[in-house]
């Protein structure tokens, strides 16, 4: 399981010209379902987004969670994360999950990150969404959980 973590200083996501979701400072993260991913990889994949240190510290330094600053979390599915880019101009999705195993192991991890961080909004498995938002730093990490 992928997820592309960043720190911002707030995010939202839109679907049909609609806000559904919002949040303030916190981790915006893009998350990609592989082909063996399971129950596993989405709970690692989420206990380290709850706990990479990315926030600076009272001496600037990063390392400060999200849970130590309880800020917000938008979890985003983003299927395409998950493409196979070394050849050729055009990319192979063979490595992603299948659509239903994709969609519930993204349920899993938004399920599971509500229960331990009340600030959890997402975006919709399967719609076309806008996402904006203003990165903070910049800040981004390619995290993966295998």
């Amino acid at each position: 399981m992928i997820g592309l973590l960043q720190r911002v200083a707030r995010a939202h996501v839109e679907v049909n010209g609609k806000t559904i979701a919002s949040i303030e400072r916190g981790l915006l993260v893009l998350v990609g379902v592989e082909r063996n991913d399971g129950e596993d990889q989405a709970q690692r994949l989420l206990d380290k987004i709850l706990g990479y240190r990315v926030f600076p510290d009272e001496s600037g330094r990063m390392n400060l969670s999200l849970l130590d600053i309880g800020g917000g979390l938008l979890l985003v599915p983003q299927f395409t994360l998950a493409a196979d880019t070394r050849k050729g101009t055009r990319a192979s999705f063979t490595p992603a999950a299948e659509p239903e195993t994709g969609r519930r192991l993204f349920g899993h991890l938004l399920e599971h990150a509500q229960r331990l961080h009340a600030n959890t909004a997402s975006g919709v498995f399967g719609a076309h969404m806008q996402i904006g938002l203003v990165n903070d730093g910049p800040v981004t990490f390619l995290l993966q959980a295998r």
